[in-house]
């Protein structure tokens, strides 16, 4: 048996692989969301502010894409902004996070969506903490919570480790 060298232009700077799901694979994460994780990661909806389950989150541990499990941010970077969204000053890898100009709703903005499976996460705005300045403003629905020491969520198969 010949080991074949894995194409490294898919991989972030901190390892995870970043291809996006095929038609068959993105088929089976979409079908795993419940209506309202559907309405925002896909349609781009937003949740109620004050009502997500992830605002009070305070364990040690990571924030990932609810659909595809890709680490976007971690515990350390969350802060209260008082928003009524979970709120980070910085994803887990910059490559995790895409940014796309959203000119809904009559206002410009920047909308993050998560690199691997295009999914909406929120948005970001130019009033965050030191030493960033970013407030990455995130769906709750959009995201599972992985406490230290515990697997990443793997629904792709990519083995992408443990938070």
């Amino acid at each position: 048996m010949t080991d074949i060298a894995q194409d490294t232009s898919a991989l972030s700077p901190s390892g995870f692989d970043l291809t996006p799901p095929d038609d068959a694979e993105r088929a089976r994460l979409e079908a795993d969301l419940n209506e309202e994780e559907k309405r925002v990661l896909l349609a781009h909806g937003t949740e109620a502010p004050f009502c997500g389950t992830l605002l009070g989150e305070k364990r040690v541990g990571v924030f990932c894409c609810r659909e595809c499990g890709l680490p976007l941010f971690k515990q350390g970077t969350k802060f209260e902004s008082g928003t009524g969204w979970p709120s980070f000053s910085e994803p887990v890898d910059e490559a995790h996070v895409k940014a796309i100009t959203d000119r809904t709703y009559g206002m410009t903005r920047t909308e993050t969506r998560c690199a691997r499976c295009d999914g909406h996460q929120g948005h970001v705005f130019p009033d965050g903490p030191p030493p960033s300045g970013l407030r990455y403003c995130i769906n709750s629905v959009a995201l599972t919570f992985v406490a230290e020491g515990e697997a990443l969520p793997d629904p792709l198969g990519r083995g992408d480790g443990r938070a």
